[in-house]
């Protein structure tokens, strides 16, 4: 049996231990006035052969968690280095800036059309999921000008070596008691033969 630490997953460092996402990353509260800063990410055990990285972030259950669920893409990464050992918090937009490996990265379009990160207004009080899903893969993506999470999807079938996934609850609220996922800060892998 392989031991848990050694296992392909995701962290950060600012989902508290009740896997909450503070409101500093969606369009909420103190995250309108960031406009849109991204989440700092970390990542351990990349699996054997891993040529680059992918992430995609979705809002799982948009608009209301009553209605029929509809997940919304809220970023879209490519072509992280495995050398890379996470992303920094306000990452989105700043590859170039930041410079090294980071340059490498390209980002791309979220629901809202538009490449980065962008940080949904919350559908409600409740608590809202959100999947940081990161793939490890046998081959850098070339994907051209537009890149899509659909896009991604399909490129990285046949060319997954792991996955890792972090999921986070966000809210309006800052202390919403009522949460009725308490699983939250949740990470798992799968890792492909």
């Amino acid at each position: 049996m392989a031991n848990p630490s050694d296992e392909f997953r995701l962290v950060s460092s600012n989902i508290d231990h009740e896997g909450r996402l503070p409101r500093k990353y969606t369009a909420e509260g103190q995250g309108a006035a960031l406009k849109n800063m991204s989440p700092p990410l970390e990542w351990y055990n990349i699996p054997e052969g891993t040529k680059s990285l992918a992430l995609i972030v979705e809002l799982l259950d948009a608009p209301e968690p009553s209605s029929p669920l509809v997940p919304w893409t809220v970023w879209v990464v490519v072509n992280i280095p495995p050398t890379l050992k996470g992303l920094p918090e306000g990452f989105s937009g700043k590859g170039e800036e930041l410079g090294g490996d980071y340059v490498h990265i390209k980002e791309g379009n979220s629901d809202e059309k538009v490449p980065g990160w962008r940080g949904p207004l919350m559908p409600s009080e409740e608590g809202h999921r959100f999947e940081f899903k990161l793939y490890a893969l046998d081959e850098e993506l070339h994907l051209g000008k537009k890149v899509t999470k659909d896009k991604v999807l399909e490129a990285i079938e046949d060319h997954v070596l792991g996955e890792a996934v972090l999921v986070a609850i966000g809210s309006r609220s800052h202390h919403d008691h009522r949460l009725k996922r308490p699983q939250g800060n949740i990470s798992h892998t799968r890792a492909f033969a």
